[in-house]
């Protein structure tokens, strides 16, 4: 697979990956839930299953007779399965602009945190109608990650105060595709779903200090670690100590709660 083409988000490692976004995922996906359903006997794709937070849900709410997670990552694959007990639930590294699955395959389609990350998302929301079957609800959620992504946006914007290159970063981040108010909705009518409703999910994102906070982005996986990676050490440690201001805020290192919200979008394939 052309992961340039098919995906932006660098992966690297499962740990990483559940340090800087799973453990988040984690918690909206049981929000995500709540707004997309689902219901016993059903067979359910998971596109973009990352390390299987969203299987992990679904095992304890809902008696589905099949799971399938594809991911474009297999690292994030090989964690998920290593992890994640259930004869009813299966991963395998896959494209989500070109899914393998024959056409009306699955009663209910979902894709949590992942189409920001696809460069032609038109195509793979084309491809979660393909496999779902006439009736089937397609639903997914992405960051509002310019106004509704606080932990992210205290990186990004110390970032660009000390490098221009990171402003262009910032940019790129802030303006990913689907993302913009209305923009889920929209490509979802555009792809002809039915009955398409909106919403805007909300989690706390809690961290224990400064560094459970920093050190996702000294890893290898996501836009943060990416940018990090760019850096000498010297611009390393004059963003982390800028950073560490911002998160102190003129109080004692501790824990720290901060809001994230996220597009939420689903709609019926018709008949």
């Amino acid at each position: 697979m052309n992961v340039s083409t098919s995906s932006t988000f660098v992966a690297a490692d499962g740990d990483g990956y559940e340090l800087q976004m799973g453990r988040w995922s984690r918690r909206l996906s049981d929000p995500f839930l709540d707004f997309s359903g689902a219901a016993p006997g059903e067979r359910i794709l998971d596109v973009g299953c990352g390390t299987g937070c969203l299987a992990d849900s679904l095992i304890k709410r809902c008696q589905f007779a099949h799971l399938r997670g594809i991911d474009f990552s297999s690292v994030y694959i090989e964690h998920a399965a290593r992890r994640v007990h259930d004869s009813r639930v299966s991963f395998e590294v896959g494209d989500a602009c070109a899914l393998t699955f024959p056409d009306r395959s699955f009663d209910r389609v979902l894709s949590l945190l992942v189409l920001h990350f696809v460069p032609n998302a038109v195509r793979a929301i084309a491809e979660m109608r393909r496999v779902a079957r006439p009736g089937a609800v397609v639903a997914a959620s992405v960051w509002d990650a310019r106004g509704g992504f606080v932990a992210n946006r205290i990186f990004f914007d110390t970032a660009a105060a000390l490098d221009p290159k990171a402003g262009e970063r910032r940019a790129r981040n802030y303006t990913r595709p689907m993302t913009r108010p209305g923009e889920l909705a929209n490509a979802w009518r555009a792809a002809g779903f039915l009955d398409v409703s909106e919403a805007v999910l909300g989690i706390r994102m809690d961290f224990a200090s400064f560094d459970d906070y920093w050190s996702p982005y000294e890893g290898k996986d996501g836009p943060g670690a990416e940018y990090m990676a760019t850096l000498s050490l010297s611009e390393r440690t004059k963003l982390r100590d800028a950073v560490r201001l911002a998160y102190i805020d003129g109080d004692v290192d501790g824990p720290r709660s901060y809001g994230a919200l996220a597009w939420a979008v689903k709609g019926v394939t018709p008949g």
